[in-house]
């Protein structure tokens, strides 16, 4: 058996400027933190040459054609592993919570696959792989962040050339402003999960017909991560806060599925109750949030949301990236 580990990611500044429809024809640019909530993948060979899914559901079939799930059947055909296998996913988070976990399980699903068949695929492989069957094969109307960052772990930039190349810089944070972070930056779960392929796809046609001066707010977004990764390098945990604020307001004008009046009460409540900024994550809809608040303001803000009902998160942040945790693979 192989167990082959990869981790979620918060967007920390740019979000959504990696999308197709955007950096296709300006370029992108975010920075975005890996976190230590995981999702796990087990390959296993199987005594006979059928296959065996096991994930939210189960699935028991003779041919790859017969695999109800996209990701598992794409993800085979590319490696060529055909049968005699059995496959167990699980993860940390809820599927469509807006931290990127079904690009996580495509990087973790390609690294156990690739593991099995005794090949080490580098970080930068194994991004573009998991890009190329989640974009390229199976049309998802999403971008490369989730995929690369999972891939490569840490709190990291990412620039997204017009060309479709990616260029990954690791940031070397100042150790006090991790810990800064990770106490400061409140994470809540709303309790609501939507599929990100419906904000994202009237995301791409509000962009593409910069409707409402959807590029330029697309623009600000960029910049924004431009200044979020100087703000990171400069230790300056407040300033990072004041800046959240800013980027909700342009991002949460993108599409009109991005927020709901419930969720923009619940982060009226969170700025209410003394965060400085937050926002929430991937697509939005529903997911989590993210709120940066000050440690004099932390109980107020933790007891407001929990009173409206949404439930806390601890986090740390990662600096493995995908790993292979276990390989007890011998024949």
């Amino acid at each position: 058996m192989i167990v082959s580990r990869a981790p979620v990611r918060f967007s920390l500044g740019g979000g959504g400027t990696d999308l197709p429809s955007y950096a296709r024809e300006h370029g992108g640019f975010l920075v975005a933190g890996a976190i230590d909530k995981y999702v796990f993948v087990s390959v296993a060979k199987r005594f006979y040459s059928d296959i065996r899914l096991a994930y939210s559901k189960t699935e028991h079939v003779d041919s790859i054609d017969d695999i109800e799930h996209r990701i598992f059947r794409e993800a085979l055909r590319f490696t060529d592993l055909r049968g005699g296998l059995e496959l167990h996913s699980l993860a940390d988070v809820p599927a469509n919570s807006g931290l990127g976990s079904s690009s996580t399980f495509t990087v973790a699903l390609l690294n156990g696959l690739h593991t099995f068949k005794r090949e080490h695929i580098p970080s930068a492989q194994l991004a573009q792989e998991a890009c190329k069957i989640e974009i390229d094969i199976l049309k998802e109307p999403i971008g490369k962040q989730d995929q690369y960052i999972a891939a490569y772990g840490g709190i990291t930039a990412f620039t997204f050339h017009r060309d479709g190349s990616v260029e990954v810089e690791p940031l070397q944070l100042q150790a006090d402003l991790i810990d800064e972070l990770e106490s400061n930056l409140l994470i809540f779960y709303s309790g609501v999960e939507r599929s990100a392929s419906e904000v994202l796809t009237e995301q791409a046609q509000v962009i593409t017909s910069n409707q409402d001066g959807a590029v330029e707010r697309m623009h600000r977004i960029k910049a924004l991560g431009y200044e979020t990764k100087k703000i990171l390098l400069s230790g300056n945990s407040d300033a990072y806060g004041e800046l959240l604020h800013e980027h909700w307001a342009n991002k949460r004008k993108l599409a009109s599925k991005m927020a709901t009046s419930v969720i923009d009460e619940h982060y009226d409540a969170a700025r209410k109750a003394g965060a400085i900024g937050g926002k929430l994550m991937g697509a939005g809809g529903g997911g989590f949030f993210m709120f940066y608040v000050r440690q004099p303001d932390k109980r107020r803000v933790y007891d407001a949301l929990v009173a409206r009902g949404l439930r806390p998160m601890r986090f740390r942040f990662d600096f493995d990236g995908a790993r292979i945790m276990a390989n007890f693979h011998r024949s």
